[in-house]
């Protein structure tokens, strides 16, 4: 399974080859296609991360009071 950092670097990689796709004004489905893909991998990327950390996140407040709110935020931006 691939870490968070090497799914980071494969994203990267992809949107350069979308760039030079586009610099180079290639097929639009051919670019579309790799957009979705990059767009599925950060999917995926949140999804792990999310995964990972989201206890760690939590776990930083010392309250209950503050682990309700910070629950509460973490959440939000999820669901934006």
């Amino acid at each position: 399974m691939k870490t968070q950092t090497q799914l980071v670097n494969n994203i990267i990689g992809q949107l350069n080859g979308v760039k030079t796709m586009m610099e180079q004004d290639k097929d639009c489905f051919d670019t579309l296609t790799q957009l979705k893909a990059a767009k599925s991998a950060l999917n995926s990327l949140t999804m792990k991360f999310l995964q990972e950390n989201f206890i760690k996140c939590i776990n930083k407040c010392s309250t209950k009071e503050s682990k309700e709110e910070t629950c509460k935020k973490f959440f939000g931006e999820i669901l934006k």
